[in-house]
């Protein structure tokens, strides 16, 4: 979809701090992602961050899966 506007782009898509302000950066099995806490155990995937093709063709990380929280080693919480 091509959206013509004059408009400020902020204005069309707002800005959610709080949704982002849950998020963070993880290094998970060597593949850096963008994670959110679901719930006490679990991270849902937000992004692959990495630039390697591999990471991405890798089925058990793709956005919107979910991840053990106690797998991670040097994360308590949030």
């Amino acid at each position: 979809m091509i959206l013509y506007t004059m408009m400020p782009h902020e204005l069309i898509f707002p800005y959610e701090g709080d949704a982002q302000s849950r998020q963070i950066m993880i290094n998970y099995e060597g593949i850096p992602l963008l994670v959110e806490q679901t719930s006490q155990q679990n991270l849902q995937i937000i992004r692959v961050l990495s630039s390697d093709p591999q990471h991405f063709m890798d089925e058990r990380f793709y956005p919107g899966s979910k991840i053990s929280f106690t797998n991670i080693e040097g994360l308590s919480s949030f």
